[in-house]
């Protein structure tokens, strides 16, 4: 099994875009949430196994190059994450004391696990940073009132999104890294 060590590249640089167009690009398919660690797994698109071990930190792009070489490149392919969308229709049934203190704590269980949101209309809208399993166990353990959730695909949002809150969404995976140390 072949381990990466580094980020040689990017496909959408000119020199790699005319590299690539002459060699065999192998893609190692990630969700947004999985490019976030430096150390995993992962198969590539024809099934090979490659150990990733970056330096901590590490920020992994769409079309990160970890190897070049003989007419052959591996490189990173980001999925689109889907969105957790929280629906707020239905607060409209408290009063305005238990709107705004249901908006601070909603606030407060998003901000204290670092994940960016978009507030649009009676929506918010979170991209996936973690795996969806951890978001669904954090809503569900505040047990908001009179709000719902669900994922969406972000590409059925991107229509309805100004391109500023795309970036806020769907940016960098960069900019969505914290750390404690």
């Amino acid at each position: 099994m072949e381990i990466f060590k580094e980020i040689i590249g990017n496909l959408h640089s000119s020199e790699w875009r005319e590299r690539s167009a002459t060699s065999q690009v192998e893609y190692i398919d990630l969700e947004e949430w999985q490019a976030q660690r430096s150390r995993f797994l992962a198969r590539s698109e024809s099934g090979e196994e490659y150990a990733i071990a970056l330096r901590r930190h590490t920020p992994i792009k769409d079309g990160d190059i970890l190897y070049a070489e003989a007419g052959r490149i591996v490189a990173i392919r980001l999925k689109l994450s889907q969105i957790m969308t929280l629906d707020l229709s239905d607060i409209t049934l408290l009063t305005p004391t238990e709107i705004i203190s249901l908006a601070v704590e909603i606030g407060h269980a998003l901000g204290n696990q670092h994940w960016p949101a978009v507030v649009k209309e009676n929506k918010i809208y979170v991209p996936m940073t973690v795996d969806r399993k951890v978001m669904q166990s954090v809503i569900s353990t505040h047990h908001f009132p009179f709000v719902s959730y669900s994922f969406t695909p972000a590409e059925e949002l991107l229509p309805h999104l100004s391109p500023n809150e795309v970036r806020r969404l769907l940016g960098s995976v960069e900019q969505h890294r914290h750390s404690h140390e």
